[in-house]
């Protein structure tokens, strides 16, 4: 089949990108060929500012090389700057007569820097700061000349300033605001910017209109002269007062624009067959100059370009992470506030820290931070989830580490490591290897970061901190990612969408919901299968078909896979009791298989570990016990004390009520494991504290906790409520697990989903709704109607057997 024809114009981040996305879904389907005006293949803009700073070479900023273009078979053309679009005839041509022909065009022309028509701009040494040759006139006229004056107070204006100090001029910052960076800081901040700024030798010039550049009689500038009279000499003058998005080529082809090309959701101009994506774009009526979101541009425009039909872009979220010339500053949302908002302020103006967070209606609205940005990231994620702050907000100003989260999630403080320092333990990945990598592979998410170091791929208790390294490095070209992440590259719905989508069409396979939902890979992949089968299973209970081939393998095979390819076995045993003919059986079954460890695990449960595949089957018949789910996203043990019937101290029956629950909720499939404890009596010998669900006994009934975590971050449980009976406490843990169980996302343990939703939502659907408590804890229990024990489906099943079979030749 004939290629068709895609061209690009534009060698930037966002074209590039948008073919790097193609070619990974779609490599054959186009023939690519490239236009780009700089004689450079593509490279990190954002990095410019090391550039310039001496900190880069232009070679150590290049994304894609020309070996990588050659081996993707794109032609690339640089220095060759597109003139004209013939949309008739769909051919591009250029200044210098190359032309090429086209089925998509997709134009990624970018931005331009702003000018202002103002006398002298025509001088020469006077330029705009937004390419590698800007870049190297800056650097070589500082060779020659003393006197540079930048004209911007703003991030782009301040970094040329910096690097121009650094290259040995005089620099003045010229800038017509009150304070600095005033779109990102408020004027607390930007005084304490101008200050520090200051300490580093560059000069300011603030509330100041620029009326005329002054040249020589060679023409070059030699002064910049204001409204007030005043003039200040200049050798060099660099405008970094804002970008214009570069859409005049589009505009002459006939296509629609409004300050800048107007696309839709697909990324589709009105030309059906040209696309548009980054700084040149204006959708719905906003042109972005943030990587984060061009990025999301390209990733939905490739999966158009694909023919897969799918995927939205509906806007982004932002928020400022910057690091201006070594100073670390944070913004997001309304951070000046009003009238109907308040403030809550920490300023350190000693120790050079300032944060301020704006609150409206309970919730954060908006944060500027100064020279700790550690908790950007988590003061944005509230500001985005609309999380209610009122039972932190004592604490809510000192930090996520205040909250007993020490070291989790990255919020130990990045900058403070050395290179050598283990950020990944599970992997070994340092803090130096995640800086090349960003660096020398031009990464800017945390999915980039993961595939090319590992960091952050196994346990993910590192991504926060590989998030600060990656925030750190990249400056002002990162912002955080959006909390609405897909389920997987083959799909733009989130877990909610998903989950809403099979509830409302009611799919019941796996097949359906895919073709229904559009997904962009006919069979999907290894992430969005099982958790697909899980959202149909526990949407749809009896009616939805259970596919075990898109279960992890622990689940498939019913037991748990060790590193050496044995298993381990761990029977059901309620409530961790057992009686002398269970021993007897794991005693003469671990004998009969020569099991080579027996022991006793933390939920009171005995394990049988260093099994053979194809005697698993054969076990379980002699066991003849139930299976006790220690391999399966699913209830795994109710660990209990011997409470009231033995212990001197027990207030109520432990033992009973631990054996209840785990009968009640046996065969119960969950978003990830779940664990139950049942204690006696305040001493809380069955570790309650720290379970899924942990119940403790009480003179007067029972105190319900939930939340708890006991694996890689120990997390205390909440206390949610207290109960009179056995019954109530039954129904309302059975309905805490059914909602969790309906609405958290796939791989979620019940901790992460309440960090999600707040434990406020969770009260307000299990104690102040009565009736949605009842009618959650029904759709349980008829969810585990007639479930099998898998262990005994197997052994009765022979045709079954053949998956545990070794095959011989």
């Amino acid at each position: 089949m004939q290629k068709m024809k895609l061209v690009v114009i534009g060698n930037g981040m966002a074209g590039m990108r948008t073919v790097e996305e193609l070619l990974k879904i779609a490599p054959d389907l186009y023939d690519i060929t490239v236009f780009g005006d700089e004689p450079y293949p593509n490279y990190n803009r954002i990095m410019l500012s090391p550039v310039l700073a001496n900190e880069q070479t232009i070679d150590d900023i290049i994304l894609n090389t020309r070996e990588w273009y050659a081996e993707n078979n794109i032609t690339l053309h640089t220095s060759a700057r597109v003139n004209k679009i013939d949309r008739k005839n769909r051919v591009v041509y250029t200044e210098d007569g190359v032309s090429a022909s086209y089925d998509r065009l997709l134009i990624a022309t970018g931005s331009k820097p702003f000018m202002p028509p103002i006398p002298g701009n025509e001088f020469e040494g006077v330029l705009g700061y937004r390419d590698i040759k800007d870049t190297n006139d800056m650097i070589e006229a500082a060779k020659v000349y003393k006197h540079a004056v930048v004209i911007g107070g703003g991030l782009l204006g301040l970094e040329a300033a910096n690097g121009l100090k650094i290259q040995g001029m005089e620099v003045t910052v010229i800038h017509k605001n009150q304070w600095l960076l005033e779109r990102q800081l408020d004027k607390t901040a930007g005084a304490m910017l101008q200050k520090n700024l200051e300490a580093k030798g560059l000069n300011f010039l603030l509330n100041k209109n620029t009326e005329q550049l002054i040249g020589d009689d060679k023409g070059r500038v030699k002064a910049v002269r204001f409204s007030d009279g005043q003039e200040i000499p200049a050798d060099l003058v660099v405008w970094a007062v804002g970008i214009r998005p570069n859409y005049a080529l589009a505009e002459s082809a006939g296509i629609y624009c409004n300050k800048g090309i107007v696309v839709n959701d697909t990324m589709q101009t009105y030309d059906p067959r040209v696309y548009s994506v980054g700084e040149c774009v204006a959708h719905r009526g906003i042109s972005y100059g943030l990587v984060a979101p061009l990025f999301e541009m390209a990733k939905v425009c490739a999966t158009h370009l694909a023919n897969f039909g799918i995927g939205q872009y509906k806007g982004s979220v932002t928020s400022t992470k910057l690091k201006v010339t070594g100073i670390d500053l944070f913004s997001a949302g309304d951070f000046m506030g009003g009238e109907d908002t308040e403030e809550i302020v920490l300023h350190d103006a000693v120790g050079g820290v300032y944060k301020k967070l704006i609150i409206k209606n309970d919730k954060i609205v908006g944060s500027v931070l100064y020279g700790d940005t550690t908790d950007g990231s988590w003061y944005f994620q509230m500001l985005r989830d609309g999380k209610a702050i009122h039972e932190i907000r004592d604490h809510l100003m000192f930090g996520q580490d205040s909250l007993g989260n020490t070291g989790h999630q990255g919020q130990d403080k990045a900058a403070a490591m050395t290179n050598e320092m283990e950020v990944c333990g599970c992997n070994g990945v340092c803090k130096g290897t995640i800086v090349k990598a960003i660096q020398d592979k031009g990464l800017f998410t945390i999915d980039d970061v993961k595939k090319q170091t590992k960091a952050g791929s196994s346990c993910g208790s590192c991504v926060g901190l590989v998030e600060q390294i990656l925030a750190s490095t990249l400056g002002g070209g990162y912002a955080p990612p959006s909390t609405s992440k897909a389920v997987c590259g083959c799909t733009t719905k989130n877990h909610e969408e998903v989950r809403a989508e099979i509830r409302t069409h009611k799919y019941l396979s796996i097949p359906d919901a895919m073709q229904g939902m559009a997904w962009s890979t006919p069979n999907g992949c290894a992430t969005c299968r099982p958790a697909l089968n899980y959202y149909l299973l526990s949407t749809w209970p009896h009616e939805a078909k259970d596919d075990p081939q898109s279960r992890f393998i622990n689940e498939r095979v019913h037991a748990n896979i060790q590193k050496d390819g044995t298993y381990s076995v761990i029977p059901r045993m309620y409530g961790g009791v057992t009686t002398p003919d269970q021993l007897r059986k794991i005693a003469d079954v671990a004998d009969k298989y020569a099991v080579p460890m027996v022991k006793v695990t933390g939920g009171q449960r005995i394990d049988l570990l260093g099994v053979k595949k194809d005697d698993l089957v054969d076990m379980w018949k002699d066991l003849d016990m139930p299976s006790g789910y220690a391999y399966g996203k699913s209830i795994r043990t109710v660990k209990t004390c011997v409470g009231s019937e033995f212990c001197r101290f027990g207030t109520q029956n432990s033992t009973q009520l631990g054996i209840d629950i785990e009968k009640a909720f046996d065969h119960m499939w969950a978003p990830h494991k779940v664990k139950f404890a049942v204690s006696g009596c305040p001493r809380n010998c069955a570790e309650s504290g720290i379970k899924d669900v942990g119940i403790i006994g009480v003179d007067s009934g029972w105190e319900i906790y939930v939340g708890g975590n006991g694996g890689i971050k120990t997390e205390a449980a909440h206390f949610l409520c207290k109960v009179k009976t056995s019954e109530e406490v039954m129904e309302y843990s059975g309905a805490f697990i059914q909602i969790y169980r309906e609405e958290a996302r796939y791989l979620d343990r019940t901790v992460h989903w309440i960090e999600r939703v707040g434990l406020e939502y969770v009260k307000q659907r299990v104690l102040e709704d009565a009736e949605g408590r009842k009618a959650a804890y029904e759709r349980l229990i008829y969810a585990l109607q007639g479930a099998s024990d898998p262990w005994a489906e197997r052994v009765n099943n022979r045709e079954q057997h053949k998956e545990y079979e070794t095959i011989t030749v």
